[in-house]
């Protein structure tokens, strides 16, 4: 069963967007929860600054967690 995504989550991609410069296991922000199961999702730099926001599937993204999760 796929985690339900959420504003803020930590999600990585699952497929390349080569529209947008982005290859699958690219970590981001979820940003906001678009219509259609669609989520805004920013990737950013150690830095901290912003490379990418866009719309990405729910289909295409997988909620990544960092402390034990029950299945």
């Amino acid at each position: 069963m796929k985690a339900e995504i959420h504003e803020l989550d930590v999600v990585a991609l699952l497929t390349d967007r080569p529209d947008s410069g982005l290859v699958a296991g690219q970590v981001g922000t979820v940003v906001m929860n678009l219509a259609d199961n669609h989520f805004e999702v920013e990737f950013s730099g150690d830095d901290g600054r912003t490379y990418a926001m866009v719309p990405v599937p729910a289909r295409e993204l997988m909620v990544l967690h960092y402390a034990p999760v029950a299945a």
